[in-house]
């Protein structure tokens, strides 16, 4: 059985997070998965939250029923600059302080750095990770790693064998199915993929919405001027919105016996966020079970 979660990304500009947890029991989630937001944990920012938010999220965890199961922050840990990479590392601390308030055990994350020095960010990542090395295992928080375009790392094979090379069962793996076609270079083989990473141990967490083959026919999916800008394009769109093999993903997961987190984290389309976020739910429950 696998834990579904709503990222509510898509409620945060309309309401506070407390009531995200509200808008998720009235859409039939048990869980959240709080992503970057200006109250919480912006992207790459010191964490906002204190005694008081902590308190109002728990307050709605018991009004509404539905748990806080992970936390996705992003935070440049791999910054090439080393002030940088210090002050996200004091970003880390922080952020494992409030989890471990919420009672939260499980976070989900990105490499960051810069894919234009792509060896000097790797050498900064291990870094901050051998310093957060102790406050995780303080807290007995796991963390969940994704390969994120533009990271220093976008191939799900590289991301694999880094996070096989730290060698800590509470580090593990996230699938992101609406980067399918850049964690595979536009090969799409999201079967292969899912098993390498349960085959490994790692398989943790599923990201849950659709996107488009930027790689196929040529190249032009997407179209960017001036062409050959250095910037990725991806989307994270309804379940059908795109060209995620889903037969391959759902089958993949049940053969390997996947009983993780699978979040629903569809964004950009805040006109039927309702409608497409009950419409994963109910696929998801379908496929595997709640």
């Amino acid at each position: 059985m696998v834990d579904i979660a709503l990222d509510p990304n898509m409620y945060y500009l309309s309401m506070s997070t407390a009531d995200t947890l509200h808008k998720a029991a009235e859409l039939g989630f048990k869980y959240v998965e709080l992503s970057p937001n200006d109250e919480f944990h912006l992207w790459h920012h010191y964490p906002k939250a204190d005694r008081a938010f902590i308190a109002e999220l728990k307050q709605a965890e018991k009004d509404s029923g539905v748990k806080v199961r992970t936390l996705n922050p992003v935070f440049n840990w791999s910054s090439p600059d080393e002030a940088e990479r210090q002050a996200q590392v004091r970003n880390w601390r922080r952020l494992l302080e409030l989890a471990d308030a919420l009672d939260v055990r499980d976070i989900v994350s990105e490499f960051s750095g810069d894919r234009n020095r792509a060896s000097r960010s790797e050498q900064q990542w291990y870094k901050s990770i051998e310093e957060l090395i102790p406050h995780f295992e303080k807290y007995g928080i796991r963390l969940n790693m994704e390969a994120h375009p533009y990271d220093f790392v976008e191939l799900h094979d590289r991301a694999l064998e880094l996070v096989r090379s730290v060698d800590k069962d509470w580090l593990g793996y996230e699938y992101c199915c609406p980067h399918t076609f850049h964690l595979s270079d536009g090969a799409g083989d999201a079967d292969r993929m899912i098993r390498t990473a349960a085959a490994a141990g790692k398989l943790r967490e599923v990201h849950v919405s659709d996107g488009f083959n930027h790689r196929i026919n040529d190249g032009n999916r997407y179209i960017i001027n001036p062409p050959g800008a250095d910037v990725t394009v991806h989307q994270h769109n309804a379940i059908g919105n795109g060209e995620v093999p889903w037969d391959q993903v759902f089958s993949a997961l049940r053969e390997v016996g996947f009983d993780g987190v699978v979040s629903v984290c569809i964004f950009g389309w805040h006109e039927w966020a309702d409608e497409y976020n009950k419409a994963a739910l109910e696929r998801l429950t379908q496929e595997l079970g709640a």
